[in-house]
């Protein structure tokens, strides 16, 4: 088992979420740095599938229920076994018993442990993920809390401690233009790529509410609901765009001004409230091409671990 001794802010399980079910309305869910849980998960020998925890700032604190490697990939929160620090990005051994302690994070905002075996909660719709909103999948449907205590899979024999390093942030988000972008005014679009926009602290895993340059639309034209995914930069009323994550619905009324391309995504999820982001126009090919690229770096990380 692993308790949970004190859960931060939000700490939730987290696998690569649910596919192929956005026309029965269900959210992909899913660890928002994506990358990230893959990093963690390679490190101790895990599919890629395996369940592992998203752990939002912190204090947070665990205790081991048995020998294990952990990882942890992502915002650094100077973690440390009994006290003593250890690495993130690293492969380490841990005792049964021991206590695993994030005090919190100076850059970024999420952190993603992976241990070895994963994590043994029971599917549901063919994925791990917690569904925050919909509040089901994960343990109960729900962030965790002081006294849970997780199943851990068989773990996994392992010898040495490799590490990983993780991109550079930057605020450069590459998106492309949406369905809507034309029914803005020039002005409008202007701003959008030229102007920096706010991380406010309403986002959430369904969406990264940003403020800055209203963006108006050359006339009010009511919408009819069309289908949505995570990266989308959905423009309400207001003129504050929303960029949809994780857990967004899957169908929505408000004009759609661009996309965030997939290879990006994982800025958002490291993003705090007050950073400042800027939009950059992307072509489709140059969007493939980067995630294609990010692909190969994570193939290439697993058959490095697995060769020794």
């Amino acid at each position: 088992m692993l308790e949970i001794l004190r859960p931060g802010v939000q700490t939730s399980v987290q696998d690569r979420g649910r596919h192929g079910l956005r026309h029965l309305g269900i959210a992909r869910s899913g660890a928002l740095d994506m990358p990230a849980l893959y990093r963690a998960n390679c490190l101790v020998g895990n599919s890629p599938e395996a369940a592992g925890l998203e752990i939002v700032l912190g204090p947070v604190s665990l205790r081991l229920g048995r020998d294990a490697w952990l990882a942890l990939s992502g915002a650094d929160f100077h973690p440390a076994l009994d006290g003593q620090p250890i690495g993130t990005g690293w492969r380490t051994p841990a005792k049964a018993g021991q206590i695993l302690t994030l005090s919190g994070c100076e850059y970024g905002m999420r952190t993603y442990l992976a241990i070895d075996g994963g994590l043994a909660v029971p599917e549901a719709l063919g994925a791990c993920a917690t569904d925050l909103q919909a509040g089901f999948g994960g343990f109960q449907g729900r962030a965790l809390q002081a006294g849970d205590c997780l199943p851990l899979g068989a773990p996994h024999p392992l010898s040495g401690q490799p590490g990983c390093r993780s991109p550079d942030w930057t605020p450069l988000l590459r998106a492309l233009p949406g369905p809507d972008y034309a029914s803005f005014s020039p002005s409008a679009q202007a701003a959008f790529w030229q102007r920096q926009w706010t991380v406010t602290p309403q986002s959430n895993r369904m969406g990264m509410r940003l403020r800055g340059t209203p963006l108006l639309r050359r006339q009010p034209i009511e919408l009819l609901s069309h289908a949505v995914l995570p990266g989308v930069v959905q423009v309400p009323p207001d003129g504050q765009p929303i960029v949809l994550m994780a857990d967004a619905q899957t169908t929505g009324g408000y004009p759609c001004i661009a996309s965030v391309i997939q290879a990006d995504q994982w800025k958002l999820a490291q993003a705090r409230p007050g950073a400042r982001l800027r939009f950059v126009p992307c072509t489709t090919s140059e969007a493939r091409q980067a995630l294609r690229q990010q692909v190969q770096a994570g193939l290439r990380l697993q058959r490095m671990l697995a060769q020794g």
